[in-house]
């Protein structure tokens, strides 16, 4: 998976662009008519309700565009939220405020969104041992503030990107000329490569599960698309050989009765592409 040091640098990289792409040269309409010895204060006012997110991501916008910003905090990434709530206070410079607003917002907006969906899908799931993972389907860019929100939810973070696991889909499969090419080519390149990642191998039915099994070396199978009845089956079959995953179209509607069928984890690229964002303001004090 994903390092501290790797996901910091994501971050990071995420608020220079932002910030590159939005000021620019300058942001002009505070330049002129804002003097640059303006101070002032505002607060982050929350009007909706759901799951906050993206608090401690604000305080890193804040310090980057000014280090001397200063934030008072009273809602913490992870509690819930309801209309009228004031999330923090910032204070410092008002050109430096300005400049920061839109990302804080759009960040915050999207960050509890998911952090929302998220949360709604972990209480489904409540009793059942089944944990919720998050898919690659993301927005380019800022796939590492949308998985964050998915643990700030109460969520679990599949792979981060091509590069720290190995899922063998379909497409590989037909490409390699077969399920058991592809999962022995793919143990010799981690062992020519000198690389210790993880190999998940999707499965289209429980011949392919049997022969997952077979080919051995694989830590999680992916049914994809498998009815209640062939995923119970597919359970049974892998025991606690490795761990299990279901996709495919499941929603609010389905996702319990897959966790009944005993699966570990349950992926699902709505939390993250399917949100409204949360409605958040920035109003100066």
């Amino acid at each position: 998976m994903i390092t501290e040091a790797q996901f910091k640098k994501e971050i990071d990289l995420i608020i220079s662009n932002a910030i590159r792409e939005d000021v620019g040269d300058g942001d002009h309409s505070s330049l002129a008519c804002i003097p640059d010895t303006a101070t002032g204060k505002a607060k982050l006012l929350v009007k909706d309700e759901g799951v906050i997110a993206g608090i401690s991501f604000a305080k890193q916008v804040f310090k980057y565009v000014d280090k001397d910003l200063q934030i008072e905090t009273f809602i913490e990434d992870g509690k819930p939220v309801k209309y009228g709530d004031i999330a923090f206070h910032v204070s410092g410079s008002s050109q430096s405020i300005l400049k920061a607003e839109r990302l804080v917002l759009n960040a915050m907006q999207r960050m509890s969104a998911i952090a929302t969906k998220t949360k709604y899908f972990v209480n489904l799931l409540e009793g059942t041992g089944t944990k919720i993972l998050d898919t690659r389907k993301t927005t380019p860019g800022i796939r590492a503030l949308e998985k964050w929100a998915v643990k700030i939810g109460g969520g679990e973070n599949h792979r981060f990107a091509l590069y720290d696991m190995i899922m063998l889909k379909d497409n590989h499969i037909d490409f390699a000329g077969g399920l058991g090419k592809a999962i022995e080519k793919t143990k010799q390149y981690l062992k020519d490569t000198n690389r210790d990642l993880k190999i998940i191998v999707e499965a289209r039915d429980l011949t392919e599960v049997k022969n997952i099994l077979a080919a051995g070396g694989v830590y999680r199978i992916l049914l994809d698309n498998f009815n209640y009845e062939d995923t119970r089956k597919a359970v049974e079959i892998i025991g606690t050989s490795c761990l299990t995953e279901s996709s495919g179209g499941i929603n609010e509607e389905t996702i319990r009765d897959y966790a009944e069928c005993g699966v570990n984890y349950i992926s699902s690229g709505a939390l993250t592409h399917s949100v409204y964002n949360m409605d958040l303001s920035l109003k100066a004090l």
